[in-house]
């Protein structure tokens, strides 16, 4: 599966265009690693433990979104974006979507 951010995939051609696919998660941070983030905002620096968090999100919200595209015949995605969201105290939403597509040579 072609995933990009463009509006077509350099090389290759559009042939069918299924429509918008997404895929999301939502991931509530964890009391421990709370603790740990706290620690490092008075030294300052990146928060490992949420930038993992945040990587892990991003994938899972992507494969879902690809998988929807699957199910769909395409076998890319263009105009991909991602979108993220606090739908509660300590949890966040991922959105992965675009435009699932057929492409050729």
């Amino acid at each position: 599966m072609i995933v990009c951010t463009t509006d077509d995939v350099p090389g290759k051609r559009i042939t069918a265009t299924y429509g918008l696919v997404r895929g999301n998660a939502i991931r509530a941070r964890h009391v421990g690693k709370d603790i740990m983030a706290g620690l490092q905002t008075i030294v300052g620096g990146e928060i490992h433990e949420y930038t993992k968090l945040m990587g892990e999100v991003r994938e899972q919200s992507i494969d879902r979104m690809k998988q929807e595209a699957e199910r769909m015949g395409a076998n890319a995605i263009v105009a991909t974006r991602l979108s993220t969201s606090m739908v509660m105290q300590g949890a966040a939403e991922m959105v992965a979507y675009g435009t699932a597509v057929q492409v050729e040579d």
